[in-house]
C-alpha cells in the first residue's frame, strides 16, 4: 500500500492552456483544460517522488506555503 500526501495546486489559465504549479516542491505541469494540467501535475510529483531520495524531497519541501485572498486598493 502506498502512502499518500495532500499537496497544494494552482491551476492559471494561459494563452494555450493551462499551468498547474505545486508550491510546496516548486514543481509545475501543464495540459490544455484544468482536468488535464492538474493530472499532469499529480504525474510530475509522482514521478518525482519516484526518483527522488529522501534528502532532495527534504531539500526541496517548502513547509509553510499558505492559499489565501487579500484585498486591495484599486484605482
Amino acid at each position: 500500500m502506498s502512502n499518500r500526501r495532500q499537496l497544494t495546486a494552482i491551476i492559471e489559465e494561459e494563452a494555450t492552456g493551462y499551468v498547474a504549479l505545486c508550491p510546496e516542491f516548486d514543481i509545475a505541469s501543464q495540459g490544455d483544460t484544468v482536468e488535464e494540467a492538474k493530472a499532469n501535475l499529480v504525474e510530475a510529483l509522482e514521478l518525482f517522488f519516484e526518483c527522488a531520495d529522501a534528502t532532495e524531497v527534504e531539500g526541496r519541501l517548502r513547509r509553510n506555503v499558505y492559499v489565501t485572498h487579500v484585498e486591495v486598493a484599486i484605482g
